[in-house]
């Protein structure tokens, strides 16, 4: 309960003080508030938010406000050049969340001694917010991954070969946007040495790098999401290991494995083989008709996969499908650029 019983000059200023930091926090949590409200649309953390709001609302006493102005503020006014610096979502995230910590250690401290009870409630919020920042900011890193699934609707996955970052670099120049990066022999070593070297690529054209199979080369090259196959790690798993500002994609070909992916919260599928290919001797093409009837209830992206070339994309297209991966059609062209850009046309094009 506040000590009301002096009202000297420490007292006013101290009450100063926790008045103008009460308000610095409760704008930082509104700005939190409505970007989890607009930005990311996380009821959850609005709901969490607006409760750490309410709570400051409460304990900002009648006492506090009274002070205001019985001390002139002598710095009113002055501003930052950081403040003009603020250009991403991520940066507003990550200052407003700041600014809301350090108000409400100001708090702390200097309630301790007059109202011990706003003091623990300035603690405990802190360091909810802690959390609360790590959770947007993986959010909305997720979401702008995300964005990238839907907007672009060639997905190329990668072989090895001595060129490979050559051929990336011009497939990316092209306007490809999603790189998913398959590698089978080797050493763990090199794996994560050509795996940083493709995610900084990819980084450089604001594409995705995903990883094929390896939790442990997607997290140690800090790749924007992994791939993983119905014999691989399980996305409960992965998702637990990754956080959620990365995605999982999946591999499916049968009503329960989709159900089972979407249940488990996967980003995106992979769904074929459509054709025969090399890439997957051993399994037999699914075909059209039967990846139409496992996808027309399908909410997230999927992307049609195996045996697909420049020239069935369009009768790919004229069956309803959107979304293709290639391997070897760019992996072996003799100009993956120009390549590209006919197979990215060639999927924009309306039927």
């Amino acid at each position: 309960m506040l000590n009301t019983n002096k009202t000297n000059a420490d007292d006013l200023r101290i009450y100063q003080i926790i008045d103008a930091n009460l308000d610095r926090a409760r704008e930082g949590l509104r700005v939190l508030e409505d970007w989890a409200r607009f930005g990311l649309g996380k009821e959850k953390y609005v709901e969490r938010i607006k409760n750490f709001r309410q709570i400051l609302g409460k304990n900002h006493l009648e006492v506090y406000k009274q002070s205001r102005n019985h001390i002139e503020d002598k710095c009113k006014g002055l501003t930052h050049q950081e403040q003009i610096n603020r250009k991403t979502s991520e940066q507003i995230i990550s200052s407003n969340s700041g600014r809301v910590q350090e108000a409400l250690r100001v708090i702390e401290e200097f309630s301790r001694l007059h109202n011990n009870e706003l003091s623990k409630i300035a603690s405990k919020i802190r360091y909810e917010i802690y959390t609360i920042e790590i959770d947007l900011l993986s959010l909305s890193k997720c979401e702008k991954s995300e964005k990238i699934l839907k907007k672009n609707d060639l997905y190329v996955i990668t072989d090895q070969r001595d060129n490979l970052l050559e051929i990336i670099e011009e497939i990316l120049i092209a306007g490809v946007r999603i790189i998913q990066h398959r590698f089978k022999t080797g050493t763990d070593k090199d794996h994560l040495q050509k795996a940083i070297q493709i995610k900084n690529l990819c980084k450089r054209y604001s594409s995705l790098f995903i990883v094929n199979d390896r939790l442990d080369i997607a997290l140690a090259s800090n790749a924007d999401g992994i791939h993983l196959g119905q014999d691989d790690l399980d996305l409960k798993t992965a998702r637990k290991l990754l956080g959620h500002s990365k995605i999982i994609g999946v591999s499916a070909n049968n009503e329960i494995d989709i159900s089972n992916a979407l249940k488990e919260g996967c980003d995106y599928i992979g769904i074929g083989p459509v054709f025969e290919t090399e890439t997957k001797k051993n399994k037999k093409p699914i075909g059209i008709e039967r990846i139409k009837t496992l996808t027309k209830d399908l909410n997230i992206p999927w992307f049609a996969i195996g045996g697909i070339k420049t020239s069935n994309i369009s009768y790919l297209k004229s069956n309803g499908f959107k979304k293709v991966a290639l391997v070897s059609q760019l992996m072996n062209s003799e100009d993956p650029k120009e390549e590209a850009i006919m197979i990215l046309k060639e999927l924009s094009h309306e039927n």
